[in-house]
């Protein structure tokens, strides 16, 4: 496995003109996403790193509604306030199609994030005057910048399944498709099964996932191995001051607290940080090429990930799995950010 090579200098020491050269060069990037504390996280850091371009933030029903996470979105945006803006995707829906009804398996989410998905987070919100639905503005900057722009969701996929179906060519002229979302073998987390991302809308993450279409997954068994403490959060909010750290000192009390009382973690999973850096410190993680699907009808088993990892394997490989992770490298990229953003 390749491990980073940990920077010993000021992660600040980046002069204006190089930080000019540094996004002339960035890997354009679409955020498809339902804000989560996590999701926040993991769009703030995008917004701050000068090695990505974010296009777009586009917001999803899924842990919230579809308003609730575009008005996350546009908070997140808005007190983050980078030097480039991406463009917002609004979402509609009230909740995720598959989520109807089966509020005693999607709790979680709601448990660890707060209602509104946000935590206790207070904030208000301008009203977008010209807002531009989610599934078209993907539509429309892939189509701008084909086989150049790097789509990444945190969410179901549902924008993404919309998109496919209002634009054949949409995932032709995506350069990479990266998903957080479901399981190898340890299991899910709403369900003994599935994950939430996939639990959420299971016909979309199949239709998806089984495309083809240059994809990679990241699933539960690595995203979960990244764990920030309370203490390393405690150290890091020392060392600065930026409008980065305010938002964390904002969202991650309610986090900590909630990953004590609901799963007994002394610390917060950063399971779409880790999603994140999959794309922008892809040194940090290992790949592998499996066969995948869907189950989209079982009592006990729906939403769950299919990986055909027999012997002999009887299906022909369609994603790229992330089977490793360094998640002390994936920490110290937050930390760099961190210190970063108070220049």
């Amino acid at each position: 496995m390749c491990y980073a090579m940990l920077y010993t200098g000021n992660p600040c020491d980046f002069s204006e003109n190089e930080t000019r050269k540094r996004r002339a060069l960035a890997q354009k990037l679409i955020i498809d996403a339902d804000p989560g504390i996590g999701d926040a996280l993991a769009i703030a850091m995008a917004m701050l790193d000068p090695e990505l371009d974010v296009l777009a933030v586009t917001g999803t029903a899924g842990c919230v509604s579809g308003p609730d996470a575009t008005r996350n979105i546009q908070a997140i945006v808005e007190f983050i306030d980078p030097p480039k803006w991406p463009r917002l995707g609004t979402a509609e829906s009230e909740v995720g199609r598959a989520c109807r009804g089966r509020a005693h398996d999607t709790s979680l989410p709601v448990l660890l994030n707060g209602e509104g998905g946000l935590g206790d987070f207070e904030f208000n919100v301008a009203e977008l005057h010209h807002p531009h639905n989610s599934t078209r503005l993907m539509i429309d900057i892939v189509r701008s910048h084909p086989n150049e722009v790097t789509l990444l969701t945190l969410g179901p996929l549902t924008n993404v399944e919309l998109a496919m179906e209002r634009a054949p060519d949409f995932l032709g002229l995506v350069n990479r498709l990266v998903c957080m979302g479901g399981a190898v073998g340890c299991g899910g987390d709403v369900t003994a099964a599935a994950e939430f991302n996939v639990f959420a809308n299971p016909t979309a993450a199949r239709n998806v996932l089984l495309s083809p279409a240059t994809k990679t997954l990241v699933p539960l068994d690595v995203s979960r191995q990244v764990v920030l403490t309370f203490g390393q959060f405690g150290r890091m909010q020392s060392q600065s001051d930026s409008s980065l750290s305010r938002l964390l000192a904002k969202l991650l009390p309610f986090a900590f607290r909630s990953y004590h009382e609901h799963l007994g973690i002394e610390g917060m999973r950063l399971n779409e940080v880790a999603a994140l850096a999959a794309i922008s410190q892809q040194r940090l993680f290992e790949c592998e090429s499996v066969a995948i699907d869907v189950e989209v009808q079982g009592e006990l088993t729906r939403g769950m990930t299919v990986f055909d990892r027999r012997g002999v394997a009887q299906w022909q490989t369609n994603i790229e799995v992330v089977s490793d992770i360094d998640s002390q490298g994936v920490l110290d990229y937050l930390t760099r950010t961190v210190r970063r953003a108070a220049a």
